[in-house]
């Protein structure tokens, strides 16, 4: 049975060019980065050519970035050196952020170290920038706002360009997830107003466990890690050598095709709309999902009964994979935060499908076709 994937906002397949590009650091250039002599040298210089290679397309210094296990890793350390090395004593959020921020924060303030913040969503699931601004202009301390650039459930994307003026004009520290949309969308973070970026390889066809922390040269920050002098001193141990060079490939074939494959995956997008709602009479569709939502995900909602609650395990079976909200969550009891955050009173089974330059139309039709049947 050939399983049709539709759960590229969890994770995406390795691109074939990547694993040729990563397979020598596995094999004959295995040496620690830290050592002086031939092997080390020429890992040392993989890493930094493949950090002058993200840093350049992302219009940065190499120096303002530091390569880490992934996401999480990279949104922790922002969070959390924001508080112990910058000073801040209020943290503004939101409540449909990703488990990497939202525990942190909470972690945070269980400690004492912090007060927090959630600011208001819009009825389809948008930030509230007005409420955002009344956040920032009632807060007396040193602030961390830490909005994700897109939603990973819903697909909202965020105006970080607007969050980041807010941000300067109130002296307030900006950190953002962009795991959804690095590689996804072109950033320029010389013209961002932003302090923080956290991104990983593994959500555009790069290696799992490797992400990287983007940290803007006017803000200075300690480890998180501590043990050794490795990525600049920013974070210790060996380096993940052959992911580094995985996320450096993986993020230039993105960029190298972005345009023409952000058009095909957007037309994937709608057409599924399109056939979802011509299909189903009562099928409603999470978030905004126009052009301020992400082009690879689409999450629909069925209304709760005996065959919807167990759609997502029926499609599974027939070899179909699709998401109920976040991969990270997928084993957790009460369903999607994001779901409740933004509509408390829901009674309907989400379904997430995230689209990939792999995926087709022929896929979609299929799909269709056996949602039909169990319903």
């Amino acid at each position: 049975m050939k399983r049709i994937y539709f759960d590229n906002a969890a994770t995406t397949s390795l691109d074939p060019e990547v694993l040729n590009a990563m397979m020598p650091y596995f094999t004959e250039q295995f040496g620690n980065a830290s050592t002086i002599y031939s092997y080390g040298r020429e890992t040392r210089m993989a890493i930094e050519s493949a950090r002058k290679q993200v840093a350049s397309a992302l219009n940065s210094k190499p120096g303002e970035l530091v390569f880490t296990s992934g996401g999480t890793e990279s949104s922790n350390m922002a969070i959390t050196c924001s508080v112990r090395d910058l000073g801040c004593k209020h943290i503004i959020t939101s409540p449909i952020e990703h488990h990497a921020t939202l525990h942190t924060v909470e972690f945070l303030k269980s400690m004492g170290q912090v007060e927090v913040s959630y600011v208001k969503l819009t009825q389809d699931g948008h930030i509230d920038l007005v409420d955002l601004e009344h956040l920032l202009e009632g807060s007396h301390v040193k602030t961390l706002v830490t909005l994700m650039h897109a939603n990973n459930e819903i697909g909202n994307i965020t105006d970080i360009a607007y969050v980041g003026e807010l941000c300067e004009r109130f002296g307030a520290i900006f950190h953002s997830d962009t795991v959804q949309t690095l590689a996804h969308f072109h950033l320029d973070l010389q013209k961002a107003k932003v302090h923080f970026i956290s991104g990983s390889a593994h959500k555009f066809h790069g290696p799992k466990g490797t992400g990287i922390l983007y940290t803007n040269h006017s803000v200075q920050i300690k480890p998180l890690i501590h043990g050794g002098g490795q990525e600049r001193n920013m974070r210790a141990g060996t380096e993940n050598v052959a992911g580094i060079v995985g996320f450096a490939k993986a993020f230039e074939l993105s960029m190298l095709h972005h345009d023409e494959d952000m058009v095909f995956i957007r037309s994937l997008k709608e057409y599924m709309k399109e056939k979802l709602s011509s299909s189903f009479n009562d099928v409603f569709f999470h978030g905004d999902t126009g052009e301020k939502s992400l082009y690879t995900v689409l999450n629909a909602g069925f209304p709760i009964n005996e065959r919807t609650e167990m759609l997502s395990i029926n499609l599974d079976v027939a070899g179909i994979c699709v998401s109920g909200g976040s991969a990270c969550s997928s084993g957790a009891q009460g369903g999607s935060h994001v779901i409740k955050g933004v509509y408390p009173h829901e009674h309907r089974v989400p379904i997430r499908f995230s689209f990939s330059k792999h995926n087709t139309f022929e896929e979609i039709d299929s799909v269709i076709l056996k949602i039909s049947e169990f319903l």
